[in-house]
């Protein structure tokens, strides 16, 4: 699977170390950036991961800032793409199963190393159900995404 993963500062050393584990895990990893801990924007990043998950550069993508709120709303902007804003693994595959979250948004200002290496596993390993009730869902947001489009 290829992720591509990006973030501003605040989320650089989170982010070099999800990079070497998922590489490790055999995993192909894009890193967009930052490239070190100078001060940056977190829309140029979640812009980058968004387009790369989007032109399907990616089949999912991950995004750090220090609370993972801006990150959040900035990748949110990118058509076809459901980022999620996630400190718990109920969240993180449940958004996966549910709702067809192909981005992990996370706060490096609030969850540590460890919980960040846990809500990427377990977001990573779920996948979409397809229910009835949740495609008819996700229509109606691809429907408003459309709408408020144009």
């Amino acid at each position: 699977m290829r992720i591509a993963i990006g973030s501003d500062h605040a989320g650089y050393e989170m982010k070099q170390f999800l990079v070497k584990q998922l590489s490790s895990k055999g995993y192909q990893v894009i890193d967009l950036g930052a490239h070190d801990a100078t001060p940056s924007d977190y829309p140029d990043y979640a812009e980058a991961v968004g387009r790369a998950v989007r032109e399907r550069m990616a089949e999912r993508g991950l995004l750090i800032c220090g609370s993972g709120v801006g990150a959040a709303v900035a990748a949110n902007k990118v058509r076809g793409v459901r980022a999620g804003l996630c400190h718990d693994t109920y969240s993180a595959h449940q958004g996966v199963e549910h709702d067809d979250m192909n981005v992990l948004v996370l706060g490096s200002r609030i969850i540590g190393i460890a919980t960040a290496n846990e809500l990427v596993g377990v977001f990573l390993a779920a996948r979409f159900t397809g229910e009835d009730r949740h495609a008819r869902r996700l229509a109606k947001v691809a429907a408003m995404e459309q709408r408020f489009s144009q």
